[in-house]
């Protein structure tokens, strides 16, 4: 095998279409997405010879029946050591499996060995292909169609990713100051949830205009908290706290208003409506715009630099440990060449301990252990966000993280 650093990988568009149709997108088709060349130099490599049976699973099974409701990463990791490794497994079908994402239920994967490597095949006539008219699949035990742009399967578990992405966003300080607040609230209410009416302003020098020929909509945030380098100490960004969603009804404007026997000049806030609550919402709270929906390709790989970074914090959360399925900052972003998908190996620092064993008492540092891995999903300058795929124990602020292998 001579592609151990991995591209980003196609299999991706599953999930993509089913992101797609979590965030009100129009479903792609999955045939469309491209296959890359390195995706495909790698398949066709091991479609030439197989792989070895030393890179199979230790309990790799002679075939597997695909479900719904599983993933592609978990099918990796039925029959590889490395669930990132697709393009390997692809390509000890590329016969049958014109297309990888063209993956689905009902299709039984045969494994099978020889000369010490080892191939996968599609049992019967249920290969997949790119080209298939329709695009439909025979599913025993009786015949039936199905579009398979709607049920191939995706990459990870949506639901894992899905509460995530709209929700931790890190800025400097000065932008989050220079943001659009919450200013005052109907009846002098204190907290604000979905359905309420309330009152905001922009700083002086860029006031909250209603200029669009369509709706604003913004994301609320409660001040931003340091994301501090668990090495260095410093302050790497500020994670602002998302707690819901506004619609700008009318920009700010003034007006002139009769008090104390003369006329004077006055603010009238903009108005702004909550659509969305994920916590209660208060005067002083920050507005930042929307962004474009975005697909993106959460496949994961290997990066293709040597890593070496550190988990900041656990997101949502005042603990110390996370666990597997939540979502972490690491001190590590785009600058750094973090990409959306890559994967790395969480290492859990050996215990300082003294011998007992030992008259002197000398101090001992017991080795570092691989405590699992992680994928990232969102990127910023010099913060991403990653999801924790699996470990073996708690995962702690401060973890180191390194290539997978």
């Amino acid at each position: 095998m001579t592609t151990h650093t991995m591209a980003k990988s196609s299999w991706a568009l599953a999930f993509a279409a089913a992101m797609a149709s979590v965030l009100g997108a129009a479903p792609v088709a999955a045939q469309n997405f491209p296959i890359t060349a390195g995706q495909r130099d790698t398949a066709n490599q091991v479609a030439q010879k197989g792989v070895p049976l030393s890179d199979l699973a230790a309990n790799a099974p002679d075939s597997y029946t695909v479900k719904s409701g599983d993933t592609l990463w978990a099918i990796s990791k039925i029959f590889l050591k490395s669930p990132w490794r697709w393009p390997e497994l692809w390509g000890m079908n590329l016969t049958q499996i014109k297309n990888p994402h063209l993956i689905y239920p009902g299709q039984v994967l045969i494994l099978e060995r020889s000369n010490g490597m080892a191939t996968l095949r599609v049992a019967g006539d249920q290969a997949a292909s790119a080209d298939q008219p329709g695009n439909t699949v025979r599913v025993s035990p009786r015949t039936r169609y199905e579009a398979l742009s709607d049920i191939g399967l995706p990459t990870l578990k949506a639901s894992a990713i899905e509460p995530f992405l709209a929700e931790p966003v890190v800025v400097d300080e000065t932008e989050l100051n220079q943001a659009p607040r919450i200013v005052s609230t109907q009846e002098g209410r204190v907290l604000l949830t979905r359905g309420n009416r309330a009152y905001a302003r922009g700083p002086v020098s860029a006031p909250l205009m209603d200029d669009q020929a369509r709706q604003k909509q913004y994301r609320v945030f409660r001040n931003a908290t340091p994301l501090k380098d668990p090495v260095t100490g410093e302050v790497l960004g500020f994670e602002a706290q998302y707690v819901g969603k506004a619609t700008l009804i009318r920009g700010e404007t003034t007006t002139q208003v009769e008090g104390k026997g003369k006329t004077e000049s006055a603010i009238v806030p903009a108005t702004i409506d909550i659509i969305a609550a994920k916590e209660e919402m208060r005067v002083g709270d920050r507005l930042l715009p929307e962004p474009p929906r975005q697909l993106q390709s959460y496949t994961p790989h290997a990066p293709s630099g040597t890593v070496n970074g550190r988990i900041v914090s656990v997101y949502g959360s005042a603990v110390v440990n996370a666990a597997q399925n939540q979502v972490v900052a690491i001190n590590r972003g785009t600058r750094d060449g973090m990409e959306v998908g890559h994967v790395m190996a969480i290492v859990k620092d050996g215990e300082r301990v003294i011998d007992k064993s030992d008259p002197a008492r000398p101090l001992m540092k017991l080795p570092d252990e691989r405590n699992g891995l992680l994928m990232v999903f969102r990127t910023f300058d010099r913060v991403s966000y990653a999801l924790i795929l699996e470990i073996t124990d708690s995962v702690r602020v401060g973890d180191r993280l390194i290539n997978p292998r």
